[in-house]
């Protein structure tokens, strides 16, 4: 079913109908504008810019199972570092064939495993969501303190430096990416290629039945539908999502430390796609970047109060912004196209 007739079907009244005409349009002038900012603005921003992508993609990760799931995750800082140490210990063990490219692989694959697995015994147990939130949190305290505990391998609080990847192609040659443009143009079209294919996988067969799930797991049980399966594979793609993302961040900042898979950056995490809106992978996505880039921002001239400014503005949000800011502004495009109300 197209777009058009989707929005034709379920009529005005379907709060998400002109979000999700619009969506990919609006996705794409996202794209374009990124594309263009090394024109305009190259140095710092060029260089920090793409760990925030990197943000985003995590924030998009948890926005299909927290969004089209109904499971929210504290779990996803723990998978964005492990992806970084595996990339980094694969790097440092070297190889004949690009290490780059097997860290990335290697990582996407540990966190699909590893997030398959925990899910598989939780959904087939019948755990519910809110049991589920605290494994998930457990998740990035383990990865915390296993960072920290295992030193000789992973640095400990020092961190662990990682060299920057390099494209190889064979007889062809090589790319550098040790220069922040080059990088930038390595990770923009990552992240909009797998923007693209989240989408087009939550409007399938796939998003529709985690949506029913979602709304009523019951239902779906008695049509025959195996709903533990389901969740299992949106958490495993959830965690390999982060886990590769991680694994770019590593090589793109050249350093990962504990922290990274602590609480308060899942925390973060979480904040950032209820802002953004837990049902929409482009409001996800930009909330990413965006409150990313705005803690950035308030941490350099607040030190001590950047943290209370998030948490406010993530209050304001869930009191008075419900479905985040892209729920707002598909109501006012569905509210302006479908004309005053009786």
């Amino acid at each position: 079913m197209s777009d058009q007739a989707a929005t034709t079907r379920m009529g005005p009244s379907s709060p998400h109908a002109l979000v999700w005409l619009s969506e990919p349009v609006l996705a794409l002038v996202v794209f374009v504008l990124l594309a263009l900012l090394p024109i305009f603005l190259p140095g710092y921003v060029i260089y920090i810019l793409p760990q925030y992508m990197l943000f985003g993609l995590m924030a998009m990760s948890l926005v299909l199972m927290w969004g089209f799931a109904g499971m929210v995750s504290f779990g996803q800082a723990a998978f964005f570092a492990l992806g970084a140490y595996t990339m980094g210990l694969v790097m440092k063990a070297g190889g004949p064939i690009n290490p780059g490219y097997i860290g990335l692989l290697l990582a996407a694959l540990v966190g699909g495993g590893i997030a398959g697995l925990v899910g598989y015994f939780l959904f087939s147990a019948g755990v519910r969501p809110t049991y589920f939130v605290l494994v998930t949190l457990a998740l990035s305290i383990m990865m915390e303190q296993i960072a920290v505990s295992q030193s000789q391998i992973t640095g400990g609080w020092n961190g662990m430096y990682i060299d920057r990847l390099s494209l190889t192609f064979g007889r062809f040659g090589a790319v550098s990416l040790y220069d922040d443009a080059p990088m930038y143009w390595f990770v923009l079209p990552i992240m909009a290629a797998i923007y693209f294919g989240l989408r087009a996988l939550v409007r399938g067969r796939f998003g529709k039945v985690l949506a029913g799930i979602r709304e009523n797991e019951d239902r779906l049980i008695s049509l025959g539908f195996r709903t533990p399966l389901w969740k299992t594979a949106a958490f495993a793609l959830s965690g390999a999502l982060a886990c590769f993302a991680g694994a770019l961040y590593g090589t793109h900042a050249s350093f990962v430390a504990p922290s990274l898979g602590g609480v308060l950056f899942s925390t973060e995490v979480v904040v950032w796609v209820a802002i953004g809106g837990r049902q929409s992978l482009l409001g996800g996505l930009l909330a990413g970047i965006g409150v990313a880039s705005l803690s950035n921002f308030l941490s350099a001239i607040t030190p001590q109060y950047w943290q209370l400014v998030l948490g406010v503005l993530f209050v304001v949000t869930v009191l008075f912004f419900r479905g985040g800011i892209a729920g707002v502004l598909g109501r006012l495009v569905e509210r302006h196209a479908g004309g005053p109300r009786a």
